[in-house]
């Protein structure tokens, strides 16, 4: 059993903290280590380290400051199954889903190798007589992150190689229940020539977290979780003078057209909802069907499916490689709110067309599993539809038309993501322009973007302005500096 510790200064250390917290297998109920919930003494440390790295940092040419990236995604390529392993045992999802993972933090690196054109400024030549404009992009100092526990190695990956490449140092402080795959990652880390202090590690609960969000030193934070919890980062962010992303809630929809290939969209679907136990910001957890036809072929087709998803331990031999394997939700905690949240919707008389509440995976029965939930007869505005409920739970609800689906998802207060099933060019159009989300999907249950391409949603899914990863991040990470010069002739 492991107790993970800090990396400071480029130094393994053993923080000062104010007690323990388990680290939990949720297939098994098994304690596979500890983590220390580190003082605020604790995180500043790990801060100043930060910032006085940064002073040498800064000045480091931005072609250097990426060949310790170069190193680092060899060293995560040549470990990656270790990797994944490990994130399976501490957090639940499926082998595959975690090797999946895995290749969005290379994606996200080999991005923002691209810095020497990324972080290029702007040149106007005769901004006026004899005068002309520069704008350059200056890394500002020391940024930070609180990671959630659904994507503990993807999500600080999203941040992480774009803030250390503009030339900021970083402090993550990895989630309190899933911190082994950080631990491990900050292992390799090391190993790629990063100098002291650029990248730093604390492990801790939300008493971390906000010595994070009250330090001067810290600049900016970036943030992954519910939106309760962002919308007090955001505020505590602004008071403080610190940029803030924060990341929150989701309710994303599908929409299924009477056009849709049925076949296809219904195996699309069942991954989307139910990958990673739908325990994703980007998992589908309500569909809009359109018309009494689809409408009822949605519900029967797509509940007989989802008996048939594979419900296990995801690293038990037998199923570990299969493509669709669920496996638990990643605490009692969780499991008992998700219970509550059956119980609701039977109490708003939505029909629970399939129960998952009495699972049992032999040999895993202090795990914490649920079996994939579907409601149909669901109204907009019902709790299970208004709520993310960050579990295998899947809505059903009906719609006259496109028009009507739309207003369905316009109307929620989460507007992270939302796809169409359609073959048709005009309700793709209307779809993509007027549906009310950050990320828009045609034909995809998943509409994650590359790391190419930025991450985000709207409405209470977002408390940004700046999305996630790709060139769009550079300019969280850079204070723009505007310069106008003129120079005179000499004399004589």
């Amino acid at each position: 059993m492991k107790t993970v510790k800090n990396y400071v200064n480029g130094q393994w250390i053993e923080p000062k903290n104010s007690g323990f917290l388990d680290i939990e297998n949720p297939s098994t109920g098994q304690i596979i280590g500890k983590t220390p919930l580190s003082t605020v003494a604790e995180v500043n440390r790990a801060i100043d380290a930060a910032a006085t790295a940064f002073e040498d940092w800064r000045q480091t040419p931005v072609s250097r400051r990426v060949q310790p990236l170069y190193q680092l995604d060899a060293l995560l390529r040549e470990n990656e199954e270790t990797i994944a392993r490990t994130l399976v045992e501490e957090m639940g999802k499926s082998l595959p889903d975690a090797r999946a993972e895995m290749k969005r933090i290379f994606e996200n690196i080999e991005v923002a190798c691209g810095m020497p054109v990324l972080q290029q400024g702007d040149k106007l030549i005769g901004a006026s007589y004899d005068i002309d404009g520069e704008v350059i992009r200056l890394p500002i100092g020391v940024f930070a992150m609180i990671a959630p526990f659904n994507f503990p190695a993807m999500v600080p990956f999203w941040f992480l190689p774009y803030a250390i490449a503009t030339g900021n140092t970083y402090v993550v402080k990895a989630s309190e229940q899933v911190p082994l795959t950080m631990q491990l990652i900050a292992e390799y880390i090391h190993q790629s020539g990063l100098p002291q202090g650029v990248f730093n590690l604390i492990n801790g609960d939300n008493v971390a977290g906000q010595a994070l969000i009250d330090n001067p030193l810290v600049k900016g934070v970036s943030l992954v979780g519910s939106t309760r919890t962002c919308k007090i980062v955001s505020e505590r962010c602004a008071q403080n003078h610190k940029r803030c992303q924060a990341m929150g809630s989701a309710k994303n929809h599908l929409v299924a057209m009477p056009d849709a290939k049925v076949d296809d969209m219904i195996r699309n679907m069942i991954t989307s909802c139910y990958g990673c136990a739908g325990q994703r910001c980007m998992a589908a957890s309500a569909i809009v069907a359109v018309g009494d036809a689809m409408y009822q072929t949605v519900c029967e087709q797509f509940i007989e499916a989802s008996k048939s998803v594979l419900v296990a331990n995801p690293l038990d031999p037998k199923v570990a490689d299969e493509s669709m394997v669920m496996g638990p939700v990643i605490s009692a905690k969780s499991k008992k709110f998700i219970l509550h949240m059956i119980e609701t919707g039977i109490k708003e008389g939505a029909t629970l067309a399939l129960d998952g509440r009495d699972i049992v995976v032999p040999g895993c029965e202090n795990g914490h599993f649920i079996g994939p939930t579907v409601f149909t007869d669901v109204k907009p505005g019902m709790d299970i539809h208004n709520t993310e409920i960050f579990g295998p739970v899947v809505v059903i609800l009906k719609s006259d038309s496109l028009d009507e689906a739309i207003k369905i998802i316009n109307d929620h207060q989460y507007g992270n993501g939302a796809s169409i099933y359609t073959q048709n060019g005009y309700y793709t159009r209307k779809f993509k322009l007027e549906t009310q989300c950050g990320m828009i999907g045609i034909n995809i249950g998943i509409p994650a973007p590359v790391a190419y391409l930025p991450f985000g949603g709207m409405k209470e899914s977002q408390f940004a302005d700046i999305k996630a990863q790709s060139k769009m991040i550079v300019n969280f990470f850079t204070e723009t500096k505007i310069v106008t010069e003129r120079f005179w002739p000499e004399s004589g």
